[in-house]
Protein backbone atom coordinates (compact mmCIF):
# COMPACT_ATOMS: atom_id res chain seq x y z
CA UNK A 1 0.00 0.00 0.00
CA UNK A 2 2.76 2.40 0.85
CA UNK A 3 3.96 1.69 -2.89
CA UNK A 4 0.39 2.46 -4.21
CA UNK A 5 0.19 5.64 -2.05
CA UNK A 6 3.76 7.24 -3.02
CA UNK A 7 3.01 7.05 -6.68
CA UNK A 8 -0.29 8.85 -6.21
CA UNK A 9 -0.02 12.17 -7.88
CA UNK A 10 -1.02 14.86 -5.35
CA UNK A 11 -0.94 18.34 -3.82
CA UNK A 12 -0.39 18.77 -0.28
CA UNK A 13 -2.31 22.16 0.82
CA UNK A 14 -1.48 21.92 4.96
CA UNK A 15 2.19 22.39 6.09
CA UNK A 16 3.96 24.92 7.76
CA UNK A 17 7.32 25.47 6.54
CA UNK A 18 8.29 25.87 10.39
CA UNK A 19 6.80 23.04 11.32
CA UNK A 20 9.12 20.65 9.09
CA UNK A 21 12.17 21.81 10.44
CA UNK A 22 13.87 18.28 11.71
CA UNK A 23 16.06 18.37 14.96
CA UNK A 24 19.40 17.30 12.63
CA UNK A 25 18.73 20.76 11.08
CA UNK A 26 17.74 22.78 13.82
CA UNK A 27 21.07 22.08 15.15
CA UNK A 28 23.15 22.18 12.26
CA UNK A 29 21.37 25.65 11.67
CA UNK A 30 21.91 27.42 15.43
CA UNK A 31 25.48 26.11 15.37
CA UNK A 32 25.73 28.35 11.90
CA UNK A 33 24.36 31.17 13.64
CA UNK A 34 25.51 30.79 17.16
CA UNK A 35 21.92 30.26 18.32
CA UNK A 36 20.83 28.60 21.16
CA UNK A 37 18.69 25.76 21.82
CA UNK A 38 17.23 24.42 25.11
CA UNK A 39 17.81 20.67 24.22
CA UNK A 40 20.95 18.95 24.28
CA UNK A 41 20.63 16.45 21.26
CA UNK A 42 18.54 14.99 18.81
CA UNK A 43 16.93 12.50 21.14
CA UNK A 44 16.24 14.96 23.33
CA UNK A 45 14.80 17.01 20.61
CA UNK A 46 12.58 13.92 19.68
CA UNK A 47 11.68 13.28 23.22
CA UNK A 48 9.55 16.80 23.81
CA UNK A 49 7.07 16.34 21.11
CA UNK A 50 4.34 14.79 23.34
CA UNK A 51 1.99 17.32 22.81
CA UNK A 52 -1.36 17.75 25.02
CA UNK A 53 -2.95 20.33 22.94
CA UNK A 54 -2.25 23.21 20.47
CA UNK A 55 -1.02 25.69 22.90
CA UNK A 56 1.98 22.83 24.17
CA UNK A 57 2.73 22.42 20.64
CA UNK A 58 3.20 25.71 19.86
CA UNK A 59 5.43 26.76 22.35
CA UNK A 60 8.20 24.51 21.54
CA UNK A 61 7.38 25.19 17.39
CA UNK A 62 8.01 29.00 18.46
CA UNK A 63 11.55 28.47 19.89
CA UNK A 64 13.01 25.74 17.26
CA UNK A 65 11.60 28.42 14.49
CA UNK A 66 14.69 30.51 16.62
CA UNK A 67 17.43 29.20 14.65
CA UNK A 68 16.20 30.35 11.44
CA UNK A 69 18.01 33.76 10.72
CA UNK A 70 19.16 34.35 6.84
CA UNK A 71 18.35 33.80 4.11
CA UNK A 72 20.05 30.78 3.13
CA UNK A 73 17.91 29.17 6.55
CA UNK A 74 15.18 29.49 5.11
CA UNK A 75 16.00 28.31 1.43
CA UNK A 76 17.19 25.12 3.36
CA UNK A 77 14.50 24.58 5.09
CA UNK A 78 12.47 24.63 2.37
CA UNK A 79 14.41 22.22 -0.01
CA UNK A 80 14.72 20.17 2.54
CA UNK A 81 11.22 19.78 2.57
CA UNK A 82 10.60 19.44 -0.93
CA UNK A 83 12.48 16.68 -1.31
CA UNK A 84 10.86 14.76 1.32
CA UNK A 85 7.65 16.21 -0.73
CA UNK A 86 8.68 15.27 -3.83
CA UNK A 87 9.79 11.28 -2.75
CA UNK A 88 6.44 11.43 -1.12
CA UNK A 89 4.58 12.55 -4.96
CA UNK A 90 3.63 15.72 -3.80
CA UNK A 91 3.63 17.22 -7.42
CA UNK A 92 2.43 20.45 -5.79
CA UNK A 93 2.60 22.13 -2.23
CA UNK A 94 0.96 25.05 -1.12
CA UNK A 95 3.16 25.85 1.78
CA UNK A 96 2.30 28.37 5.09
CA UNK A 97 4.62 30.52 6.33
CA UNK A 98 4.49 32.74 9.91
CA UNK A 99 6.02 35.98 9.28
CA UNK A 100 5.19 37.60 12.53
CA UNK A 101 7.07 34.87 14.46
CA UNK A 102 10.27 35.72 12.48
CA UNK A 103 10.02 39.49 12.32
CA UNK A 104 9.22 39.74 16.25
CA UNK A 105 12.42 38.42 16.59
CA UNK A 106 14.10 41.33 14.14
CA UNK A 107 14.57 39.38 11.07
CA UNK A 108 13.40 41.23 8.23
CA UNK A 109 10.30 39.98 6.47
CA UNK A 110 12.09 39.67 2.69
CA UNK A 111 14.41 37.62 4.54
CA UNK A 112 12.12 35.24 5.47
CA UNK A 113 10.11 35.77 1.62
CA UNK A 114 13.01 35.74 -0.63
CA UNK A 115 15.25 32.97 1.32
CA UNK A 116 11.88 30.66 1.05
CA UNK A 117 11.52 31.65 -2.63
CA UNK A 118 14.99 30.16 -3.29
CA UNK A 119 14.00 27.37 -1.99
CA UNK A 120 11.05 26.83 -4.37
CA UNK A 121 12.45 28.07 -7.38
CA UNK A 122 15.79 25.62 -6.70
CA UNK A 123 12.76 22.87 -5.33
CA UNK A 124 11.25 22.92 -9.21
CA UNK A 125 14.68 22.77 -11.01
CA UNK A 126 15.54 19.55 -8.84
CA UNK A 127 12.41 18.00 -8.40
CA UNK A 128 9.91 19.19 -11.28
CA UNK A 129 7.58 20.28 -7.81
CA UNK A 130 5.70 23.45 -8.18
CA UNK A 131 5.12 25.45 -5.15
CA UNK A 132 2.89 28.77 -3.99
CA UNK A 133 3.55 30.38 -0.81
CA UNK A 134 0.89 31.48 2.22
CA UNK A 135 1.58 33.98 4.32
CA UNK A 136 -0.37 33.10 7.17
CA UNK A 137 -1.16 35.88 10.16
CA UNK A 138 -0.80 34.63 13.88
CA UNK A 139 -4.04 34.72 15.22
CA UNK A 140 -3.10 35.33 19.16
CA UNK A 141 -1.62 38.97 17.60
CA UNK A 142 -4.17 41.50 16.49
CA UNK A 143 -5.70 42.49 13.16
CA UNK A 144 -4.20 45.39 13.14
CA UNK A 145 -0.74 43.59 13.14
CA UNK A 146 -2.02 41.37 10.45
CA UNK A 147 -2.46 44.39 8.16
CA UNK A 148 0.75 45.95 8.92
CA UNK A 149 2.72 42.60 8.10
CA UNK A 150 0.78 42.13 4.82
CA UNK A 151 1.76 45.75 3.84
CA UNK A 152 5.31 44.86 4.37
CA UNK A 153 5.28 41.79 2.61
CA UNK A 154 3.65 43.53 -0.47
CA UNK A 155 6.76 44.31 -1.58
CA UNK A 156 7.56 41.20 -2.15
CA UNK A 157 4.21 40.06 -3.49
CA UNK A 158 5.40 38.19 -6.27
CA UNK A 159 6.40 36.01 -4.18
CA UNK A 160 2.61 35.28 -2.94
CA UNK A 161 0.23 33.13 -3.37
CA UNK A 162 -2.35 34.06 -1.10
CA UNK A 163 -2.72 34.55 3.22
CA UNK A 164 -3.89 32.27 5.66
CA UNK A 165 -4.50 31.96 9.23
CA UNK A 166 -3.07 29.96 11.79
CA UNK A 167 -1.65 29.64 15.78
CA UNK A 168 -3.69 29.47 18.65
CA UNK A 169 -7.53 29.19 17.85
CA UNK A 170 -9.84 29.09 21.29
CA UNK A 171 -10.51 32.54 21.54
CA UNK A 172 -9.01 34.23 18.69
CA UNK A 173 -11.91 34.22 16.54
CA UNK A 174 -11.59 34.96 11.95
CA UNK A 175 -13.88 38.02 12.19
CA UNK A 176 -10.78 40.03 14.40
CA UNK A 177 -8.67 39.70 10.58
CA UNK A 178 -11.64 40.85 8.21
CA UNK A 179 -9.80 43.84 6.73
CA UNK A 180 -6.18 41.85 6.18
CA UNK A 181 -8.09 39.63 4.24
CA UNK A 182 -10.28 42.34 2.45
CA UNK A 183 -6.77 43.53 2.17
CA UNK A 184 -5.45 40.56 0.44
CA UNK A 185 -8.48 40.11 -2.37
CA UNK A 186 -7.66 43.27 -2.91
CA UNK A 187 -4.23 42.34 -4.00
CA UNK A 188 -5.17 39.41 -5.79
CA UNK A 189 -4.60 36.85 -3.29
CA UNK A 190 -6.24 33.76 -2.22
CA UNK A 191 -7.36 33.17 0.99
CA UNK A 192 -7.67 30.43 3.47
CA UNK A 193 -7.86 29.48 7.29
CA UNK A 194 -7.64 27.74 10.13
CA UNK A 195 -10.94 26.64 11.98
CA UNK A 196 -12.35 23.92 13.33
CA UNK A 197 -9.89 22.10 14.66
CA UNK A 198 -9.63 23.46 18.42
CA UNK A 199 -12.16 25.89 18.07
CA UNK A 200 -15.81 25.44 17.42
CA UNK A 201 -17.90 25.21 14.06
CA UNK A 202 -19.40 28.86 14.32
CA UNK A 203 -15.15 29.58 13.82
CA UNK A 204 -15.58 27.41 10.31
CA UNK A 205 -18.92 29.75 9.81
CA UNK A 206 -16.87 33.00 10.38
CA UNK A 207 -14.10 32.12 8.24
CA UNK A 208 -16.52 31.28 5.47
CA UNK A 209 -18.32 34.32 6.13
CA UNK A 210 -16.21 37.24 7.37
CA UNK A 211 -12.52 36.37 5.36
CA UNK A 212 -14.32 34.90 2.43
CA UNK A 213 -11.92 31.54 2.50
CA UNK A 214 -11.76 29.46 -0.66
CA UNK A 215 -10.42 26.53 1.58
CA UNK A 216 -10.74 25.78 5.45
CA UNK A 217 -7.59 24.37 7.14
CA UNK A 218 -8.68 21.32 9.29
CA UNK A 219 -12.40 22.14 9.81
CA UNK A 220 -13.06 18.77 11.52
CA UNK A 221 -15.24 20.36 14.04
CA UNK A 222 -18.04 21.29 11.17
CA UNK A 223 -19.46 17.83 11.53
CA UNK A 224 -21.13 19.31 14.38
CA UNK A 225 -22.96 22.22 12.92
CA UNK A 226 -25.59 19.68 10.27
CA UNK A 227 -26.36 22.82 8.37
CA UNK A 228 -22.66 24.00 8.06
CA UNK A 229 -21.75 20.42 6.92
CA UNK A 230 -24.71 20.92 4.19
CA UNK A 231 -22.93 24.14 3.32
CA UNK A 232 -18.90 22.73 2.35
CA UNK A 233 -20.88 19.82 0.59
CA UNK A 234 -23.01 21.82 -1.70
CA UNK A 235 -20.51 24.33 -1.97
CA UNK A 236 -17.60 21.76 -2.35
CA UNK A 237 -15.33 23.97 0.61
CA UNK A 238 -12.33 22.29 0.81
CA UNK A 239 -11.19 20.85 3.87
CA UNK A 240 -7.56 20.42 4.66
CA UNK A 241 -7.34 17.92 7.22
CA UNK A 242 -4.24 16.35 8.78
CA UNK A 243 -4.51 13.07 10.44
CA UNK A 244 -1.30 12.70 12.02
CA UNK A 245 -1.71 16.15 13.73
CA UNK A 246 -5.31 15.82 15.32
CA UNK A 247 -4.12 12.37 16.77
CA UNK A 248 -1.15 14.64 18.22
CA UNK A 249 -2.48 17.51 19.62
CA UNK A 250 -5.19 15.11 21.23
CA UNK A 251 -8.57 16.53 18.59
CA UNK A 252 -8.84 12.52 17.66
CA UNK A 253 -6.50 10.72 20.18
CA UNK A 254 -7.23 7.34 18.31
CA UNK A 255 -6.99 7.77 14.78
CA UNK A 256 -9.90 5.39 14.36
CA UNK A 257 -12.31 7.83 16.00
CA UNK A 258 -11.16 10.18 12.92
CA UNK A 259 -14.48 11.32 11.04
CA UNK A 260 -12.62 12.02 7.80
CA UNK A 261 -14.00 9.11 6.41
CA UNK A 262 -17.21 10.17 7.67
CA UNK A 263 -16.98 13.69 5.34
CA UNK A 264 -15.35 11.88 2.74
CA UNK A 265 -18.62 9.98 2.09
CA UNK A 266 -20.86 12.50 3.01
CA UNK A 267 -19.51 14.63 0.17
CA UNK A 268 -16.82 17.24 1.84
CA UNK A 269 -14.15 17.62 -0.65
CA UNK A 270 -11.83 16.41 1.81
CA UNK A 271 -7.54 16.57 1.60
CA UNK A 272 -4.93 15.13 3.80
CA UNK A 273 -2.15 16.84 4.83
CA UNK A 274 0.75 16.68 7.02
CA UNK A 275 0.67 20.28 8.99
CA UNK A 276 3.88 20.05 10.91
CA UNK A 277 5.73 16.98 10.07
CA UNK A 278 9.01 17.10 12.13
CA UNK A 279 6.91 17.30 15.25
CA UNK A 280 4.22 15.21 14.30
CA UNK A 281 5.75 12.09 13.20
CA UNK A 282 4.91 11.35 9.62
CA UNK A 283 5.14 13.49 6.24
CA UNK A 284 2.42 13.31 3.91
CA UNK A 285 2.31 9.52 2.75
CA UNK A 286 2.66 8.41 6.63
CA UNK A 287 -0.86 11.01 7.00
CA UNK A 288 -2.59 8.80 3.81
CA UNK A 289 -1.28 5.25 5.29
CA UNK A 290 -2.37 6.27 8.75
CA UNK A 291 -5.95 7.32 8.32
CA UNK A 292 -6.05 4.02 5.45
CA UNK A 293 -5.38 1.75 7.93
CA UNK A 294 -7.17 3.21 11.55
CA UNK A 295 -10.79 4.02 8.91
CA UNK A 296 -10.13 0.94 6.54
CA UNK A 297 -9.81 3.16 3.27
CA UNK A 298 -9.71 1.33 0.22
CA UNK A 299 -7.42 2.48 -2.87
CA UNK A 300 -10.68 4.10 -4.41
CA UNK A 301 -10.66 5.79 -1.51
CA UNK A 302 -6.94 7.11 -1.12
CA UNK A 303 -7.57 8.03 -5.13
CA UNK A 304 -10.34 10.25 -4.17
CA UNK A 305 -8.38 12.20 -1.28
CA UNK A 306 -5.46 13.08 -4.11
CA UNK A 307 -7.91 13.89 -6.42
CA UNK A 308 -9.62 16.26 -4.09
CA UNK A 309 -5.78 18.07 -3.14
CA UNK A 310 -5.41 18.46 -6.88
CA UNK A 311 -8.90 19.72 -7.92
CA UNK A 312 -8.61 22.28 -4.54
CA UNK A 313 -4.65 22.90 -5.06
CA UNK A 314 -4.64 27.28 -6.33
CA UNK A 315 -3.57 25.57 -9.85
CA UNK A 316 -3.87 27.06 -13.23
CA UNK A 317 -6.10 25.08 -15.79
CA UNK A 318 -3.53 23.83 -17.47
CA UNK A 319 -1.15 22.12 -14.48
CA UNK A 320 -4.13 21.16 -13.05
CA UNK A 321 -5.28 19.03 -16.09
CA UNK A 322 -2.01 17.71 -16.52
CA UNK A 323 -2.32 16.50 -12.90
CA UNK A 324 -5.53 15.15 -13.02
CA UNK A 325 -4.40 13.01 -16.51
CA UNK A 326 -1.13 11.86 -14.82
CA UNK A 327 -3.79 10.77 -11.69
CA UNK A 328 -5.80 9.04 -14.09
CA UNK A 329 -2.69 7.68 -15.86
CA UNK A 330 -1.15 6.27 -12.72
CA UNK A 331 -4.15 4.78 -11.32
CA UNK A 332 -5.37 2.94 -14.52
CA UNK A 333 -1.51 1.78 -14.72
CA UNK A 334 -1.91 0.10 -11.18
CA UNK A 335 -4.80 -1.37 -12.16
CA UNK A 336 -3.67 -3.20 -15.12
CA UNK A 337 -0.23 -4.22 -13.40
CA UNK A 338 -2.91 -5.59 -10.80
Amino acid sequence: MRAFVRGLPKAELHVHIEGTLEPELMFELAARNAVSVPFADVEEVRAAYRFDDLQSFLDIYYRGASVLVTERDFTDLMLAYLERAAADGVRHAEVFFDPQTHTERGIDIGTVIEGLAAGRAEGQRRWGITTGLILCFLRHLSGGAAVETLRDALAHGQHLLGVGLDSAEVGNPPERFAEAFDLARVEGLHVVAHAGEEGPPAYVTGALDALGVERIDHGVRAEEDPVLLDRLVRDQVPLTVCPLSNRCLQVFPDLRDHNLGRLLARGVKVTVNSDDPAYFGGYVVDNYLAVADALGLSRHDLTRLARNSLEAAFLDDDRRTALLTELDGYVAGVALDG
